[in-house]
């Protein structure tokens, strides 16, 4: 019920807007207001409909986590030699550290959603 309620006061401000401009008012000070605070209005209502649709799960078609694409195992051919190291390789342990952060920061998030 709560969600119907914030789609239709969301959308009744362009009502108003609409009818602003229909009458010309919307070149006087007065009308460039109402419109302002009309519109100010239906972006709250119409956030909190985001909200209750986003914690509803309604939304979940637009939160999508992109899948680890697993690493391809290196030829030998293409596999440096033991004892060179090629400018841009860094040890596992500074590879490891982006993705305890990345797995940091999604406990987190989880944790704020409740």
């Amino acid at each position: 019920m709560m969600l119907v309620l914030s789609i239709v006061l969301g959308i009744l401000p362009w009502f108003g807007i609409a009818w602003t401009i229909v009458t010309g008012t919307v070149a006087t000070q007065d009308g460039l207001f109402m419109s302002l605070i009309l519109l100010v209005l239906s972006a709250v209502f119409l956030l909190n409909a985001y909200w209750e649709l986003r914690d509803r799960g309604a939304l979940a078609f637009l939160h999508k986590k992109k899948e680890a694409v697993p690493a391809a195992k290196a030829s030998p051919a293409s596999a440096p030699s033991p004892g060179m190291s090629s400018p841009g390789a860094s040890s596992p342990a500074a590879k490891a550290a982006p993705k305890a952060a990345s797995e940091a920061k999604e406990a987190a998030l989880k944790e704020s959603e409740g």
